[in-house]
């Protein structure tokens, strides 16, 4: 999966798992059902216009709140192949893990992120690029077996696989 490719969705700190996907669709396991209702209670363009392949970056304590995998499969359906942010609530991260969903934390650089602009990631070696300014950041590469995870689609992938 190492590389990709896309348009910047842009979201600010403290982004909980209630506005990634609010709690009323939590009766849905259907994936296309969750990503219908991606953060709609804060941005309801993304759901009728993100594109597979678009990242998702947020700033501080991205996915806090309650612990629902729910709000990591909602955003992976999306067609998001990876989020990047300042920082990650860990119950969040995990369940990214969980669902084969990268996730990456470059601190305050995040900051020099904006909607729309073109970023080119290497989530073997954690290096982004911003496309649009040129701008190079270096997050802290997933663990190899975390890359495994990944690329099986997800934990119970892998553990099928192994």
């Amino acid at each position: 999966m190492a590389q990709l490719q896309g348009k910047v969705w842009r979201y600010g700190d403290n982004i909980d798992t209630d506005v990634i996907i609010p709690a009323r669709y939590l009766n849905s396991f259907d994936p296309k059902d969750l990503a219908a209702h991606c953060m709609e209670d804060i941005d309801k363009s993304f759901s009728q216009n993100v594109k597979a392949g678009d990242i998702m970056v947020g700033g501080k304590n991205f996915g806090c709140g309650s612990s629902r995998e729910h709000a990591p499969v909602a955003i992976k359906a999306s067609g998001v192949p990876v989020i990047i942010a300042a920082s990650f609530a860990r119950i969040f991260y995990r369940n990214g893990i969980n669902i084969g969903l990268p996730l990456l934390e470059i601190g305050d650089e995040v900051e020099k992120i904006k909607a729309d602009h073109i970023l080119k990631i290497d989530t073997a070696t954690g290096e982004i690029e911003n496309l649009t300014t040129g701008d190079k950041f270096k997050a802290q590469p997933m663990p190899p077996f975390v890359e495994e995870i990944s690329k099986a689609g997800g934990l119970i992938n892998y553990i099928k696989n192994k």
